[in-house]
């Protein structure tokens, strides 16, 4: 319990470090960066955004200092590799959120972003999933790693759509991260899950409905990212770790991988904006943002909880670790057909 408490150090340092770093630049943003609602928006009131970057700059202090204290220079390589790449997307959206940028710039930044850590940190060469025998990607591996890294980067963005949702959903993952790290003894696990809880936390005290302050593209693409890349660290170390690392961001893969296929389906353009995704549409609905965002938590820390059984070989998680995920996903959207026909036999009568 000593050593796991030592370990929780930077995740109560990042959060206390987020917290007051959002609260001053919350009065700066007043003046500077106020998201004006549209058609489009889920809010109603001009409000500050960009707090993301106080996570960004919390996680990158406390993983360099990290570093120096700990003499990780036999990580060195790939560690300079990920906060370059996390460094240019959280640039580029930071730039994105003072002034629209064309979306060529920002997904080279994320493909960018993704090749530096394909060359050097790896990629996910066998997988490991749930009632399914391990196989060997070989090179086949390079794109699907590359399609997961700048897929998840933009999915935390598009799920970044409410308050309190994207600064949740990272304090679940990174705690998840955290536990992880524990089980298969990867300190560098457990150090980024622990600064991206915190600083999430942090960044969640103003983010909760009603929000004070938003996070941003600098917050929710650099968190995707970031969440993205520490997956491909853990499966360099275990293979199952690449499927953990779906299911601890699953609620936000499901969402936005559905309503993808949904769109496509219909013929729309899936890069012109919409209101399309699950949470918006119970949003839509009238689901309040704590509720919705309470119901994604609780989807986010069962699939928690069963990414940590599987990895701990209780009996029966492989199974649980198959069927749930897929089952609570079924669930929330006969949720959303359920409300939205409630919804419409009301306004009818």
């Amino acid at each position: 319990m000593t050593e796991i408490f030592w370990r929780l150090v930077p995740f109560f340092i990042a959060a206390t470090l987020s917290y007051v770093g959002v609260m001053l630049f919350r009065r700066w943003a007043e003046q500077r960066m106020l998201d004006i609602p549209n058609e489009r928006s889920s809010h109603t009131r001009p409000t500050p955004r960009g707090g993301g970057l106080l996570i960004v700059l919390v996680t990158f202090a406390g993983l360099w200092l990290a570093v120096v204290l700990f003499d990780l220079r036999d990580l060195l390589l790939e560690i300079s590799a990920f906060t370059v790449g996390a460094a240019l997307i959280a640039w580029i959206s930071w730039l994105d959120d003072l002034r629209p940028v064309a979306n060529r710039v920002r997904f080279g930044a994320h493909a960018i972003g993704a090749l530096l850590i394909l060359i050097f940190v790896g990629f996910w060469r066998v997988l490991d999933v749930p009632l399914l025998p391990s196989f060997t990607l070989g090179w086949l591996g390079l794109p699907i790693t590359f399609l997961w890294l700048a897929g998840l980067t933009n999915a935390y963005n598009f799920m970044d759509g409410i308050d309190g949702l994207a600064g949740g959903q990272a304090v679940v993952a990174g705690l998840g991260w955290f536990a992880l790290g524990l089980i298969v003894d990867v300190p560098l696990l457990t150090l980024m899950g622990a600064l991206i809880a915190g600083s999430s936390l942090g960044f969640l005290g103003h983010n909760w409905p009603p929000a004070r302050i938003f996070m941003g593209d600098v917050g929710s693409a650099f968190l995707g990212f970031t969440l993205a890349a520490v997956a491909v660290f853990g499966a360099v170390e275990d293979p199952r770790l690449a499927a953990a690392g779906v299911l601890v961001v699953w609620p936000f893969v499901f969402d936005t991988t559905f309503t993808i296929l949904r769109r496509l389906q219909r013929r729309e353009n899936i890069f012109a904006a919409h209101r399309s995704h699950l949470y918006q549409r119970l949003v839509i609905a009238g689901w309040s943002h704590r509720s919705v965002t309470l119901l994604y938590l609780g989807w986010a820390v069962l699939s928690v909880i069963i990414a940590l059984l599987w990895m701990s070989a209780v009996p029966g998680s492989a199974s649980a670790a198959s069927i749930v995920p897929l089952l609570s996903a079924a669930l929330l959207w006969r949720t959303v057909v359920v409300t939205e026909r409630t919804v419409g036999q009301r306004n009818a009568v």
